[in-house]
């Protein structure tokens, strides 16, 4: 029951849409600008960066905070921690508060992995940061941290937790797909460096 609680606990935290939130609490409709989405990097355009930081860090507490007590009620090599992990992630992507309408789950799933392994997250971190460095695209830099985390988790973590970054791996490329066709059309929005 605990278990079923913690996990109910995490889709729940992660339902909570904060870039909408920060975003309506400055009389901003988020979805009406830019690309339309409700993450950091949309953030940063409507409101400047110290909004999209703010958006950002709540948006990646909402998945270490509950992976954070499931590894420490229940373990790390746990179902609960692998079910925590995914609807924390899932929360954000298809959240209840909000229509089930969420974002495209980076900063979240970030969380996630920080919770797991703080050793992999900080290494997919500086692939995030050499990838926008060089190519100026958020989109791109995101797609490459989450691959390299995937194709790592297989060697550090727990069999479950592999399988955990693979499923979240997957929904975030499929999040990614109109980013991904605007990168090999070179029409995608990005950063000047």
């Amino acid at each position: 029951m605990d278990a079923l609680l913690l996990v109910v606990f995490a889709y729940l935290l992660g339902s909570v849409l904060f870039g909408e939130v920060v975003a309506k609490s400055k009389g901003v409709d988020l979805r009406a600008v830019g690309s339309g989405n409700v993450g950091a990097t949309n953030v940063a355009r409507a409101l400047g960066k110290k909004y999209a930081l703010l958006v950002f860090l709540l948006d990646l507490f909402k998945g270490f905070f509950p992976v954070l007590l499931s590894r420490f009620y229940f373990g790390l090599d746990s179902w609960t921690t692998f079910f925590v992990g995914l609807f924390a992630f899932f929360g954000h992507l298809y959240p209840i508060f909000h229509g089930f309408r969420g974002g495209k789950g980076v900063a979240t799933a970030f969380g996630v992995l920080l919770g797991v392994s703080p050793f992999l997250a900080v290494l997919s971190l500086l692939v995030w940061l050499l990838v926008f460095k060089l190519k100026g695209y958020v989109s791109l830099a995101s797609l490459s941290a989450c691959t390299f985390a995937v194709v790592l988790s297989l060697f550090l973590l727990p069999f479950k937790l592999f399988l955990m970054s693979l499923i979240i791996g997957v929904f975030i490329f499929y999040k990614h797909r109109d980013n991904i066709k605007r990168l090999l059309e070179g029409t995608e929005l990005g950063f000047k460096r």
